[in-house]
């Protein structure tokens, strides 16, 4: 051996056949090594504890390693005599955690019982409807459809809801005729809407279709007609630069979704959108159309 061989650290075969006969040297051991050192090893890994017929598992430093908690390395004797090391196996690691969390013996208390909600009075529920009702009403005008819809929401019994209804149409606070004439004169000022989009906004708050059909008759088709031209003219300088068919049926568009009858567009657009014309008043204010 050479003095660079001398300075080198030692290696330790962890694996292999060659300390199957006790007494003797790995080829690769250092001459230093004690072969009855290694035979002791050997002894201690491969006697009774290890199972060299089926490549039993024994630990290491000669202690049996039976039962799943075992956590220290162990040495697997190999049937031609040969040890191998082993780690601890990952159950091995569960079981010992599942022991250590709750043993067998362990009981759990049971959970505390809870006892039942007492179940609603009939006076108790009409009192919890006469809130509900009124909070609703002090946001704004429902119809009675939507009144019926939110008690029902709150669970209410059938009867106790259709008792709190019939009361408040009784004393006035639900009156569908009502809130139809409201409606109708907030959508035609407010928003400028024709009777079709009106018609279908009081369909959607469940207005009933007879106060629908009376809150649209009172509709004068001459006030109509005039709402319609102003929302035209408006609209109309709005398209400027445009061809004549385009700007007609961007117009038409635009005065269908706000709820109008075709005859009522057709004149809007005429008026606003003249053929052969000019609108706005001399070249700088309007577009001719030809």
């Amino acid at each position: 051996m050479s003095d660079n061989d001398d300075r080198l650290a030692p290696v330790t075969p962890l694996f292999g056949a060659g300390w199957a006969k006790p007494g003797t040297r790995a080829p690769d051991e250092p001459e230093w090594a004690d072969p009855d050192e290694s035979a002791s090893f050997e002894a201690r890994a491969t006697r009774g504890d290890v199972e060299a017929a089926d490549g039993g598992i024994a630990d290491i430093d000669g202690h049996s390693s039976h039962g799943p908690g075992s956590q220290r390395g162990r040495a697997v004797a190999e049937p031609d005599g040969a040890v191998v090391s082993a780690l601890p196996t990952y159950a091995a690691f569960a079981a010992r955690s599942e022991g250590a969390e709750a043993g067998p013996d362990v009981e759990r208390e049971p959970e505390p019982e809870t006892e039942p909600e007492p179940e609603e009075t009939y006076d108790a529920a009409k009192a919890r409807a006469e809130n509900i009702s009124l909070h609703a009403l002090s946001r704004r005008g429902v119809s009675s459809a939507e009144m019926t819809k939110t008690l029902r929401s709150r669970d209410l019994p059938d009867e106790v809801v259709a008792e709190e209804i019939e009361r408040l149409e009784r004393v006035g606070l639900l009156n569908d005729d009502e809130l139809a004439e409201n409606l109708v004169r907030s959508k035609q000022d407010r928003k400028g809407l024709g009777k079709g989009a009106i018609t279908a906004e009081l369909r959607q708050r469940g207005v009933a279709q007879e106060s629908i059909e009376a809150a649209i008759a009172e509709i004068d088709d001459d006030e109509e007609q005039a709402r319609a031209d102003d929302w035209a003219t408006k609209r109309a300088g709005q398209l400027r630069g445009l061809d004549q068919a385009t700007a007609e049926r961007r117009l038409n568009g635009y005065l269908m979704r706000r709820g109008y009858r075709s005859e009522v567009i057709r004149r809007a657009v005429e008026k606003a959108l003249p053929r052969g014309g000019s609108r706005g008043g001399g070249s700088r204010g309007g577009v001719r159309f030809e």
